[in-house]
């Protein structure tokens, strides 16, 4: 495989990825007090968002790099 046809295809699996989830979470511990031995933590999710027109760059990105990879042979 040549590098342009792996560049392609991680590019679309990127874009598919991005398209299909359309965000990605993750969880952080904040600790809420501490007195002494007793501590108190809370457990947060946050979700970031991501852009659709991100998703639909990569993916056409990815098959245009696959189209002019696949010409230059």
């Amino acid at each position: 495989m040549k590098a342009p046809m792996i560049i392609g295809i991680i590019l679309i699996v990127l874009g598919a990825g991005i398209l299909a989830l359309g965000h990605f979470s993750y969880k952080t511990e904040e600790k809420v007090f501490e007195i002494g031995p007793l501590k108190a933590t809370a457990e947060t999710e946050k979700r970031v968002p991501l852009p659709a027109p991100l998703g639909w760059a990569l993916l056409v990105g990815g098959v245009a790099v696959l189209v002019i990879g696949s010409r230059k042979k």
